[in-house]
Order: structure tokens, then C-alpha cells, then sequence
């Protein structure tokens, strides 16, 4: 099990009780991934929020213009979160992610977090916020790569 001085690490937790803290360390889960593997495909329903623990994981966008997937981001850094769209309707992620290395995340399932969230509102306000701007800063290194593939 994952332990709240771990969750605390991750910005998205930042402050949150440590009794909510406690919850999502309950649902949470910890996966590995191989380099090359993905965690999930663009379009596939989103029901699984993910966060990196340590690795390097690629978020690609496929294009109807190429044949190929354009890389847009990399979630490289310990403790970012990718994967929002199983917080945020209609719920299919946006992209897919792939492991650049092998990588050890956290996962955690979207409906219990969301209850939890829902049943905390100050706390699950402060993490929606911060979603936003984890989806804001996608946006943007989403917009740049793609201009530089014109």
C-alpha cells in the first residue's frame, strides 16, 4: 500500500488531511511499467487518475494529417500526475501514454477518488483546481508541439 508521506509528495495532495490522505492511500494502488509499454490509448474510456513515481512516460496525440503519433509531452519529473481525464467528463483520455523508460506510478481508480473528493468538498475543490492547471499546462505543451509539426 502507498503511504500518505508518499501522497504528500505529490503537489496534487499538497495540504489535503491527513485522514483524506489515509482514504486515498487506500484505493491507491502501485504499477510498473517497461519502457515501450503503454498505460493507456488515446480515446479508450478514462477511469484510472496516474501519477509518476519515478521513470519517464510520453504523452502522444495521434493526428489525422500524420501516420504517425506526435509526442507532446513528457511526464519526467517525480510526482506529476498525467491521466486527468478520469476525473473530468465525458471521461477518455485525451491522449495515450507511453513508458519512455521503466517506471513505477501510482494509479488510482476515478470513482472512489472522485466520492472521496466529493465527501471532502474544501479538499476536493483545492485538487480540482489543481487539475486545472495540470490541464491548462497540457494544453499548452500540446499547442507548441503541435505548431512545430506544421
Amino acid at each position: 500500500m502507498i503511504s500518505t508521506e508518499i501522497l504528500t509528495q505529490f503537489g496534487l495532495f499538497n495540504g489535503l488531511p491527513e485522514s483524506l490522505l489515509e482514504e486515498i492511500a487506500a484505493i491507491s494502488r502501485e504499477e510498473f511499467c517497461k519502457k515501450g509499454e503503454f498505460v493507456f490509448h488515446e480515446g479508450e474510456r478514462a477511469d484510472k487518475l496516474h501519477f509518476l513515481i519515478n521513470g519517464s512516460v510520453a504523452l502522444l496525440v495521434n493526428l489525422t494529417s500524420r501516420p504517425e503519433s506526435v509526442t507532446v509531452s513528457f511526464v519526467s519529473t517525480p510526482f506529476q500526475s498525467f491521466g486527468w481525464s478520469g476525473v473530468v467528463p465525458p471521461h477518455h483520455y485525451t491522449s495515450s501514454a507511453k513508458c519512455d523508460e521503466d517506471s513505477n506510478l501510482l494509479v488510482i481508480p476515478a470513482e472512489p477518488f472522485m466520492n472521496l473528493l466529493e465527501k471532502n468538498p474544501e479538499a476536493g475543490f483545492k485538487v480540482m483546481q489543481r487539475i486545472t492547471v495540470i490541464i491548462a499546462d497540457r494544453l499548452r505543451n500540446s499547442r507548441q508541439a503541435l505548431i512545430k509539426t506544421m
